[in-house]
């Protein structure tokens, strides 16, 4: 190898972006190399987005204990790499002067750096099972995939006397991968699920989301509203929970409306 030729690397992190093995800074050009740990400052920045949804540089400069000048060099990164993109924010209150600010979201390309290997293999499996045992087969699947909210939940509000019931309830999707929180609304809580594990498989098999949202309800004894799904192109999957159980919620739980796509401000509130 020449003295000129720089060796390269692969991280092992989950976005796979090369490093230099001997970085180096070229002063007054406006070139800059990034290194080793910027690679992991990057698997931060972009792991923070993915776990708290669409983040200004500020917000991400704040969180991660950065300075927002390193913060945008890394979301820079991320945008040329196609794993990020910036949007006008999405905000509820009226805003002063001036443009508003960007935010930044994964696409799924950024998406698929984390733990994503098997998704066609899994939407093999399940135009397979849709073949050969129909659209029932499929939703028993799903049915049966999503039986871990009911098996879980008890178990957890045992162990966290803490936490409330939706409250419980994200912490078994994040248990399960899905890095869920729980975000307060006008009509209740909104359950906020910022990655879905098989979201890629979900856009053609919306079974999973389905029996899902099915599984939340039937464990909170209530009506409940899925707004959004990262499956069919959200920042985040999210389902409302209204304060006040629905006197129908026993004969309506197994039959609950999947992926309502909102066009008011309930979804813009979640991913500011």
């Amino acid at each position: 190898m020449g003295a000129g030729t720089r060796a390269l690397k692969r991280a092992p992190g989950h976005l796979g972006l090369p490093c230099l093995k001997r970085p180096r800074q070229y002063r007054h050009t406006g070139v800059v190399e990034f290194t080793g740990n910027d690679e992991s400052t990057r698997q931060r920045v972009a792991r923070s987005i993915l776990v708290n949804g669409a983040s200004t540089a500020a917000a991400l400069a704040e969180r991660l204990a950065l300075t927002p000048a390193a913060v945008r060099r890394h979301l820079d990164q991320l945008v040329d790499d196609g794993h990020v993109i910036a949007r006008d924010q999405r905000v509820a209150a009226t805003r002063g002067r001036g443009r508003p600010a960007k935010e930044f979201v994964l696409t799924e390309t950024g998406r698929d750096g984390f733990d994503q290997q098997y998704d066609d293999l899994a939407v093999a499996a399940l135009r397979f099972v849709s073949e050969t045992g129909g659209e029932g087969a499929v939703r028993e699947f799903a049915r049966r995939r999503a039986a871990f909210v009911e098996e879980r939940f008890d178990e957890v509000a045992h162990d966290r006397p803490d936490l409330g019931p939706v409250q419980v309830l994200a912490q078994v999707f994040t248990d399960e991968g899905y890095a869920a929180s729980v975000r307060e609304s006008p009509v209740g809580d909104q359950l906020c699920q910022q990655h879905c594990p098989v979201s890629h498989v979900a856009h053609e098999f919306p079974q999973l989301c389905e029996e899902e949202t099915a599984a939340i309800s039937r464990v909170l004894g209530r009506h409940v509203q899925r707004l959004a799904t990262i499956a069919h192109g959200d920042g985040v999957c999210t389902t409302c929970v209204p304060s006040i159980p629905s006197s129908s919620s026993s004969s309506s739980s197994s039959s609950v409306p999947s992926t309502t796509t909102p066009q008011s401000t309930p979804k813009e509130k979640v991913t500011t």
